[in-house]
């Protein structure tokens, strides 16, 4: 039988997911099937009992419901519970485990697609809501020598610090305000909403250090004024298609134990944008 697979959400018909999954079954030669579930804003739960009772595999999961699956799922992977929110269903004999595989893709991205090494870097990572926090593990696990965030309201900030200092091994984590984060970085990660308005945090120009990667989470046809900002003060960029595309990746290999290719997709969608 043909496995089902979706992406809930409310909206989703704007969702790329459909398109990206389609391309890593066709490439992996798996017999899957992945659509779209619009799932009512009071009824998130019952749409999901319903698609499993379907015969329904795994889903991912996008605004605004990622709270709402994290509390739904009877098993959590530790990066879900250090994230404190789910975008990957898992269901198998009735268990859902629910997984969060955002900040393993922007890690890939980074890493591996982007050629720039963690360990031993000065990470800056702007904004302290679920982006940020959906990130933290993973940065972490690479052993950067210093993390810091920084927010608009520094205690917010204070507070995943404080909810993180279990797992950062020896790297030095810290936070601030916006206007306090006036040292030199190597690597500056946007996980505010701002580009969505087309704002920029306000930054000092002296965080970006010499060779610095500058990273906006999100993406677009054009540079985000985010990344204008940093390449004109010297800063490589890169937007946050490449995450997307690894943390469906990422997804699919937890459904399927198979790793698609991501190049040619990445390259695709880029060239659709």
């Amino acid at each position: 039988m043909t496995a089902a697979y979706v992406v809930i959400g409310n909206p989703v018909a704007h969702s790329k997911s459909p398109d990206i999954h389609a391309r890593f079954a066709a490439d992996t030669a798996q017999d899957m099937r992945y659509g779209r579930l619009l799932a009512p804003l009071d009824g998130f739960a019952a749409a999901v009992q319903e698609f499993i009772a379907q015969g329904g595999r795994g889903a991912n999961v996008t605004v605004p419901f990622k709270l709402e699956a994290y509390a739904l799922a009877t098993a959590l992977t530790p990066r879900a519970q250090a994230a404190g929110a789910v975008n990957t269903l898992k269901f198998d004999d009735g268990a859902i485990l629910g997984d969060n595989t955002d900040g393993v893709g922007l890690v890939t991205d980074i890493v591996r697609n982007a050629g720039f090494e963690l360990a031993h870097k000065k990470i800056l990572l702007l904004g302290a809501g679920g982006a940020a926090r959906g990130v933290l593990l993973p940065l972490l696990e690479r052993q950067p020598a210093q993390l810091t965030i920084a927010n608009r309201t520094a205690a917010k900030a204070r507070q995943l610090v404080q909810q993180f200092q279990q797992q950062r091994g020896g790297c030095l984590l810290n936070a601030c305000g916006f206007a306090e984060a006036t040292q030199q970085y190597d690597l500056v990660i946007n996980a505010t909403s701002a580009s969505l308005q087309a704002e920029l945090p306000p930054l000092a120009a002296s965080v970006f250090g010499p060779a610095a990667l500058a990273y906006d989470m999100m993406y677009g046809a054009q540079p985000t004024i985010f990344m204008q900002f940093a390449a004109s003060h010297g800063a490589r960029v890169r937007d946050g298609l490449g995450m997307l595309v690894e943390q469906a990746a990422e997804s699919f290999f937890v459904w399927r134990g198979v790793r698609p290719h991501t190049d040619e997709l990445f390259a695709a969608l880029r060239a659709q944008l």
